[in-house]
């Protein structure tokens, strides 16, 4: 389940970096990360990142984040 956060986070912050038409440098500037981290990011290297910095990068970007937390069945 957690996986699944972390790949619907890496999809928005791509399709964002896309979506604006950044470089990989001018995302990582805004992002606050190096631009080796955007690469790893638009190359899907889901076993490179933490959910903290991945929230930390959609916020850099202007995302806006909701979490559910449901009780379980």
């Amino acid at each position: 389940m957690l996986s699944a956060s972390y790949r619907v986070l890496m999809i928005a912050l791509k399709n964002h970096i896309i979506r604006t038409g950044n470089s990989q440098a001018d995302a990582a500037k805004l992002l606050g990360v190096t631009q080796p981290r955007v690469s790893d990011l638009m190359r899907g290297k889901i076993n490179l990142f933490g959910l903290d910095a991945l929230v930390n990068m959609a916020v850099a970007a202007g995302l806006q984040i909701e979490l559910r937390i449901l009780e379980a069945a």
